[in-house]
């Protein structure tokens, strides 16, 4: 991918963010680093999207009287549906190349797999079931908790995103979505956009008060924490970032986000 003099519409960012981290049908029109830096620091605006047709999903079916577990199920079907699963499939692909034990080439050569072996399999599982047990716990405390931690996950997910592309931090391959975004965002606008992201989910929880508004900012926060965890352990491992590491990226911050989040 090339750098392009020419600075990018903010249609070609928005294009970039929902085109490549969503299936919503939106034509990427530019591909080039300077599209990629508008793309992922608009990722908490796919990752809002996201988390609003989540929400709206998990609080249409307690209206028809689904019941929370329902609910949950629901709203955790959304953001895999609205990706195709690849977030998910980057999870799985990830833990098998952790979990191998082998040197980074091997590693990423097992990633690159299409088959998921047994670690990704067994991550898969138990990610799936905390998100909904979390939500489960969450809308059986309200409609509006689980709709908002909902939105809060699918936007922190999408935040670890911009901030691993963050400059400093290289691809592990020469190919692939990591390397097309790898190193793209500066690092002062990599954490202002954590910083507002933060902030906004902060404003989504003040309607419970607060103590409500504290609590969603921070669990933003943790999330995000965790995500660079995840990330720097990564980086350890294969040298750097690719697609697959991203979805881990996403699903484990969004994870960490929605366990901050229900209810002790």
């Amino acid at each position: 991918m090339t750098e392009s003099p020419t600075p990018p519409a903010p249609s070609d960012a928005l294009r970039f963010a929902f085109g490549t981290l969503t299936v919503l049908p939106v034509r990427v029109t530019r591909w080039d680093r300077a599209a990629a830096r508008g793309g992922m620091l608009c990722a908490p605006l796919a990752g809002l999207v996201v988390g609003l047709g989540a929400a709206a999903v998990g609080g249409a079916l307690l209206v028809l009287g689904g019941g929370p577990l329902l609910a949950a199920v629901g709203s955790a079907a959304v953001p895999a549906a609205l990706t195709r699963g690849l977030h998910l499939d980057g999870l799985a692909d990830t833990a098998d190349g952790l979990g191998s034990g082998r040197p980074a080439e091997d590693a990423l050569r097992i990633m690159k797999q299409s088959d998921i072996g047994p670690f990704g399999v067994i991550t898969l599982l138990f990610t799936l079931l905390a998100q909904v047990a979390a939500l489960y716990e969450l809308y059986a405390d309200g409609w509006a908790h689980g709709a908002v931690a909902a939105a809060v996950a699918a936007v922190t997910a999408r935040c670890a995103l911009t901030l691993a592309s963050r400059a400093g931090v290289p691809a592990a391959r020469p190919e692939g979505l990591g390397a097309a975004v790898a190193g793209t965002v500066p690092v002062r606008a990599a954490l202002l956009c954590a910083a507002l992201v933060a902030a906004g989910c902060a404003a989504a929880g003040a309607g419970s008060g607060p103590y409500g508004a504290l609590r969603t900012g921070l669990a933003a926060l943790c999330g995000l924490g965790v995500g660079e965890l995840v990330l720097r352990h990564c980086r350890r491992r294969f040298g750097g970032v690719t697609g697959d590491v991203f979805g881990a990226l996403a699903e484990s911050a969004g994870l960490a986000a929605l366990v901050a989040l229900t209810p002790g």
